[in-house]
């Protein structure tokens, strides 16, 4: 399959700009806010929350961050203006970490604090290995300024995930909040698994760690192997949907939050899954990207994993394998 994906993102980097945009219609929730409110509004029929993400990354000097900090804040008033059930999602070094750690410290303190007092959350994304403890250190040290409405995404496929999830938890307690995903960047092997079972058992092995530790788990996978594994964790710890969560030393109900763990989906990925875990009663959140940079952004995710383009293709051309 890796083959596949090199030859396929070659060929889909040869593409107009305009088919290519056709395809990330899909993934993508648009140019705009509003473009991303209305297809909130319609999903919300399906019983879904969401997390949206203003796409970018990486900045290449401080006044990029502000496009940022000012469409974030347009996110919050979308959000609370059209009563959405939503939270956001960021990337630290689109704030300036790799630049100035002081001044990016300081922009995503103040999202935070203005998130903070409509009661949203803020899942910090995990990127690249040179920026996981810089992300892991952001996380602590708002927690420290009583600012609780932040947690991170750690990515199975490294090494260090299962030692961070411990140093997190020892610190935050029942507050620590987790994304737990395989992760889309490629690492060397030095410091990361290659191949697919191994990055399914750590992240179900992880799974385990963070619900015992009675930490809050978001569990972001289509993979049915792993929700399965997921679903009989909960069984068998007594959690599951319309009860409180039975855990020693968790934080207890949270706005916004379903009972000590939630299933999340990327727009546009396994919908029949996603729908069928939240007619049970599961409570599901999509991850809603959009902007201006949506085609930079696919390009690079191409880049970073060339096996998503083999799974995009596979969408397209047997769609039944991918229902939205």
């Amino acid at each position: 399959m890796g083959v596949l994906g090199r030859f396929m993102v070659g060929l889909t980097k040869c593409m107009p700009r305009i088919f290519v945009a056709g395809v990330a219609r899909r993934y993508v929730a648009g140019k705009d806010i509003n473009s991303a409110v209305s297809v909130m509004k319609k999903l919300s029929a399906e019983g879904a929350c969401f997390t949206v993400d203003v796409l970018g990354e990486e900045i290449s000097n401080l006044d990029e961050a502000q496009f940022f900090i000012d469409e974030y804040d347009r996110v919050l008033d979308a959000i609370v203006n059209n009563g959405l059930d939503a939270n956001l999602s960021i990337k630290p070094t689109a704030f300036g970490l790799l630049i100035d750690e002081d001044k990016a410290y300081r922009n995503i303190e103040r999202l935070l604090r203005n998130a903070a007092e409509h009661d949203i959350f803020v899942r910090l994304d995990m990127e690249d290995h040179r920026v996981t403890q810089p992300t892991i250190d952001i996380v602590l040290a708002m927690h420290a300024k009583g600012l609780r409405n932040v947690g991170t995404v750690l990515q199975s496929r490294l090494f260090r995930t299962t030692s961070d999830i411990d140093a997190i938890c020892e610190k935050l307690g029942g507050h620590a909040d987790f994304r737990i995903c395989k992760g889309v960047y490629l690492e060397d092997e030095s410091i990361s698994h290659s191949k697919y079972q191994p990055i399914v058992d750590a992240l179900n092995q992880h799974v385990d760690q963070i619900l015992d530790h009675g930490a809050y788990a978001g569990i972001a996978s289509h993979d049915w192997p792993i929700i399965e594994h997921t679903l009989a964790a909960l069984e068998a710890r007594g959690m599951g949907p319309d009860c409180e969560d039975p855990r020693d030393g968790c934080a207890g109900s949270r706005a916004g939050k379903g009972p000590g763990y939630e299933f999340q989906m990327l727009l546009g990925v396994r919908g029949n899954i996603r729908r069928r875990l939240s007619k049970a009663g599961h409570r599901t959140r999509i991850y809603i990207p959009y902007g201006e940079r949506w085609y930079e952004y696919s390009m690079r995710r191409l880049d970073e994993n060339p096996d998503v383009a083999f799974h995009i293709t596979k969408s397209i051309f047997m769609p039944w394998t991918n229902r939205r």
